[in-house]
């Protein structure tokens, strides 16, 4: 039976820690999908065809043959993983505050799709304040961001915003 995981987020955008959380992951299983799903209680700046470019374009350096991105806009993470045959939700944690928010969602999921196993994987010391919401912050005000994210998503953040990234 193939490991099949699902590594589920907003993606808005994506950043260097997202990546590394896919790369890592992709090491751990058959097949890992990526999926860019809606979270209701946030403001995005890219629509879901411009985030899934920008994954696409962010991923090919990678060489992760095994990870395919998805979209799912009005889906719980839970439904989306049972018919993707997934037996494993990937979450990054960046700090304790992360872990506390995780576990309650851990055992939402869990009442959804009780077969779905929630994996943890912790931020590299360097993306552990890296947050999506920071990064359009100060890409609003044309600071840079290129350390925090791949070339084609400072390139779009520069775009939308019409600031220099």
């Amino acid at each position: 039976m193939a490991k099949i995981g699902v590594y589920a987020g907003s993606f808005d955008p994506v950043t260097n820690g997202h990546l590394d959380i896919i790369q890592r992951a992709s090491k751990l299983f058959d097949q890992l999908y990526v999926v860019i799903m809606n979270n209701t209680s946030k403001k995005y700046t890219f629509t879901f065809a411009e985030k899934q470019e920008l994954l696409k374009k962010s991923l090919l350096p990678l060489n992760c043959s095994n990870v395919e991105v998805k979209t799912a806009a009005n889906q719980l993470v839970a439904q989306v993983a049972h018919e993707l045959g997934a037996q494993f939700l990937v979450r990054g944690l960046r700090t304790a505050a992360d872990l506390n928010y995780e576990i309650s969602m851990q055992q939402i999921n869990h009442l959804q799709n009780n077969k779905l196993e929630t994996m943890y994987l912790v931020s590299q010391p360097q993306y552990m304040y890296v947050a999506s919401s920071m990064i359009k912050e100060v890409a609003s005000y044309g600071g840079r961001v290129t350390d925090w994210v791949p070339e084609p998503v400072a390139l779009a953040l520069q775009q939308k915003l019409g600031t220099q990234s």
